[in-house]
């Protein structure tokens, strides 16, 4: 049940670039941009709020050394923002910053990019993000996550099984609890240690300093897992004195024991829900849109994945036990009008949670949340196949007769007169004509098979009854749906890890720079300069929408350096519309050229066109196309 789970977490959640909730929008200086004097600042705006960490920033200068910044910090106090002061003169050249924070969803994401002041340098510092995923810190991370999602499961579920479902003898799913509660603390300890080296991408040797793990406390993921950890200490005091009262309530089942159930019930759900709440508040749902719904809407989705795939887990043990229980039915029947309510509301959250998630259609195939989302339902579609087939074996169960279905029952003991037993009555003899042959006996025998058809309960030769039938049927049908369900939430693992489509999206429309010009801010366009090479042309449109736009266009040489040209015309045409062109009256401000209004009075895909005067005699045009929206 683990080995596969595992395996696609390494394939799938292999080193590589950090999956994460929040994006990069914009940057201000924005990336490529050439400025005339250095900024006191860089600030970089995301899609959902993040949390910085000491080594946010790092500064390059245009030999590749780090500059000394002030402290990471927001933008006008907001929580989408991260800022770092710059220091004062810094020289001409190119400078490469590169960034990591951590998102709202736990999951750290970095990059990098660069702006120039004066003019390029012609060897700029290569563009370095540092570390992404540590190739033996993310894996470890990964199966951590997955080993408390499943023991969070089987811990719950479990639990719940024995509430609700009330098996007569709950003494064999002792183990599994035991197993499950350990096996939680273990994996929330690793993910307590990790959680540093993890967001900075560091080796694991990293986790054991002392100042590195009191950070992690401070933090809004680290306060998390240190409340999942002391929730295990009154769960495991609950589990303990719910096994005494069932032990208790076997000898003593007066009104007494009836009186406390439902306070212990509360409590078990408070400690379930408190739990559940540990990941919610870690995970996509705590970013976004309708956070206290998406909340919500997670809480339940997991603890009806716990009652469902923990239940699953409960009821194999329950089946598997050397003693059989004296009403398998019962209990069968029990779990399965459970698991459909947990099925019911899984299918309501699930639906929810990929609408907010994926936010269009095209983000089903077109992004790897998306993707993966895909593969989830296939998997659960599966999932609920298998338990279609536990649902007809539960049916021919709960239909059998006592006899059939519960053969380990003594029989019970029939009162007879004082006298003994009253002498039996003698058959008549057989007729003439009749077949006297006992292997001819008219009576079903009770061994005999009745088909699939009737009870399900066929036997062959050498089986040992139609009741052990029906509970082998049962149990192999559960063992593919638990082996499934651990498939599925592994894949659920990895999907917890991943952008959602809604916040790719919302990050690409971001990035469309003010200007709109598609794909970046800066729009550049090559030119021939005779023999002495090939020059650009770097224009930026701002806002980019119908309407007043502001120009701004530097002129580059074949070696990189700004270049003085004796005239730039630029022009706008929208050939859909038959509409222009639009000239902008571009001056030249000594080292760039720009235009304060420019008219663009429709959307749509406009080409623009720009001449360069290189010489008195001698001109280039070029042209390029731009999206300008409403």
């Amino acid at each position: 049940m683990l080995l596969g789970p595992v395996l696609v977490l390494l394939v799938l959640g292999g080193a590589g670039p950090a999956s994460a909730h929040a994006a990069l929008g914009s940057t201000d200086p924005e990336d490529g941009a050439v400025l005339g004097r250095a900024p006191a600042h860089v600030t970089l705006t995301f899609s959902e709020s993040v949390g910085l960490r000491d080594d946010s920033f790092r500064v390059l200068d245009p030999g590749g050394h780090r500059l000394h910044t002030g402290e990471a910090g927001r933008a006008d106090g907001r929580s989408d923002t991260a800022r770092v002061a710059l220091p004062g003169k810094l020289g001409e050249g190119t400078y490469t910053v590169a960034w990591r924070v951590v998102s709202a969803d736990s999951h750290p994401v970095s990059g990098a990019f660069t702006f120039s002041v004066g003019k390029p340098s012609q060897a700029a510092a290569p563009v370095d993000t540092g570390p992404t995923e540590d190739p033996l810190t993310a894996p470890l991370h990964k199966i951590a996550r997955y080993l408390s999602y499943l023991a969070a499961a089987l811990l719950i579920g479990a639990a719940a099984f024995v509430a609700l479902c009330r098996p007569p003898d709950p003494a064999p799913l002792r183990r599994p609890l035991v197993a499950a509660w350990w096996t939680l603390l273990a994996a929330t300890l690793a993910l307590l240690v990790l959680r540093a080296p993890y967001e900075a991408g560091t080796g694991p040797s990293t986790a054991l300093d002392p100042a590195v793990l009191r950070d992690t406390l401070t933090t809004r993921p680290g306060a998390l897992l240190l409340t999942r950890l002391g929730l295990l200490l009154p769960v495991a005091l609950y589990l303990a004195r719910a096994a005494r009262a069932v032990r208790v309530d076997r000898v003593d089942r007066g009104d007494r024991r009836r009186v406390g159930r439902p306070l212990a019930a509360g409590v078990g759900v408070v400690l379930a829900v408190g739990l559940a709440l540990t990941w919610a508040a870690a995970e996509h749902a705590s970013a976004g849109i309708q956070v206290p719904v998406a909340m919500t809407s997670s809480v339940l989705h997991l603890l009806a994945t716990a009652v469902w795939l923990g239940g699953l887990v409960a009821l194999l043990v329950t089946l598997r036990a050397p003693r059989p229980s004296p009403d398998p039915a019962g209990v069968v029947a029990r779990f399965s009008r459970t698991a459909f309510a947990a099925v019911t509301v899984l299918v309501v959250t699930g639906v929810y949670q990929s609408w907010r998630g994926l936010g269009s259609w095209q983000a089903l195939t077109g992004s790897t949340y998306g993707r993966l989302l895909l593969a989830k339902v296939v998997l659960v579609a599966v999932l609920l196949a298998a338990a279609a087939v536990s649902r007809r074996w539960t049916a021919a169960l709960v239909t059998a007769p006592v006899a059939v279905r519960e053969p380990d029952r003594v029989p019970e003991r029939i009162p007879q007169p004082a006298g003994g037993p009253p002498p039996e009555t003698p058959k008549p003899p057989p007729s003439p004509g009749t077949d006297t042959d006992p292997g001819t006996d008219t009576d079903t025998d009770p061994g005999t098979s009745t088909g699939p058809g009737t009870d399900g309960t066929s036997t062959g030769p050498g089986d040992d009854g139609p009741g052990p039938a029906l509970r082998r049927g049962l149990y192999r049908s559960v063992l593919v749906e638990a082996v499934v369900a651990a498939v599925v939430l592994g894949v659920t693992t990895v999907l917890t890890a991943t952008s959602p489509g809604r916040s790719a999206e919302e990050a690409a429309r971001a990035a469309v720079p003010a200007g709109g010009v598609l794909p970046a801010s800066v729009t550049t366009i090559p030119f021939e300069v005779g023999a002495s090479g090939r020059g650009t042309v770097q224009i930026t449109l701002d806002p980019g929408r119908t309407g007043d736009n502001a120009v701004q266009a530097v002129v580059f040489g074949p070696d990189g350096s700004l270049a003085a040209v004796p005239e730039l015309r630029l022009s706008f045409t929208l050939p859909d519309k038959d509409l222009g062109p639009i000239g902008a009256e571009l001056v030249d401000r000594g080292g760039y050229w720009s235009a304060n209004t420019v008219t663009l009075p429709l959307p749509g895909t406009w080409t623009m066109k720009a001449t360069v005067r290189v010489s008195e005699i001698d001109q280039v045009s070029e042209t390029r196309r731009i999206r300008v929206e409403r």
